[in-house]
């Protein structure tokens, strides 16, 4: 099956996920796909998540194909009563942006809204994370691919399983078994919530 389309036939998918399919992908040449995980847990948390996917399909070279359920969880590597919970999500992409470029991209949406790296696991009003880029797999230091800390992370994999079920991690193998070796609690689908695609 074609990645950039979906067939409901074969996958159920949460009502709540979020898809583009449509010729789109012709505006972009070769374009690459990508997986970004969102996360914010300062201010108006759902406002600054679709704002930032805004932001990304406002980039030359970049097209949002899919919008993931919200997910409610409680901060990571902290007291979860240090912090406020924060509102998660999954997009994907497909891109003609390199990885660096990218990631540059993902840095200028966090300044954007004002993201405060004072501390590492402290709060902040936005988080975006290259999860995934095509298959590549690197240890940069200024960009490990795939996230070094993905396949630990419930809060990336569950919302990424919900848009791409048959997803792979590159290097580690399928998102729905590496959830599954999880544990789910402090992760919860906000099914009262919803972000959009951008028009």
């Amino acid at each position: 099956m074609n990645k950039t389309q979906f067939d409901p036939t074969v996958q159920p998918v949460p009502s709540s996920v979020v898809e583009q399919v449509d010729a789109a992908d012709t505006t972009l040449s070769n374009p690459k796909r990508a997986v970004l995980s969102l996360g914010s847990n300062l201010g108006n948390r759902l406002e600054t998540l679709q704002g930032a996917i805004d932001a990304l399909e406002d980039t030359p070279g970049v097209r949002v194909k899919a919008v993931s359920p919200v997910y409610e969880t409680e901060p990571w590597g902290v007291d979860p009563d240090s912090q406020p919970s924060y509102f998660n999500a999954v997009v994907v992409l497909k891109t003609t942006l390199p990885p660096s470029s990218l990631l540059e991209r993902a840095h200028a949406v966090e300044e954007a809204f004002h993201r405060v790296r004072d501390e590492r696991w402290g709060p902040r009003t936005i988080d975006v994370d290259i999860v995934a880029y095509a298959d590549v797999v690197s240890d940069d230091p200024v960009l490990t691919l795939p996230h070094p800390r993905a396949h630990e992370r419930a809060f990336v994999l569950a919302p990424w399983h919900d848009v791409e079920p048959e997803a792979q991690l590159p290097g580690l193998g399928a998102v729905e078994a590496l959830l599954t070796a999880l544990t789910r609690d402090g992760v919860a689908p906000r099914t009262d919530l919803e972000l959009r695609l951008p028009e």
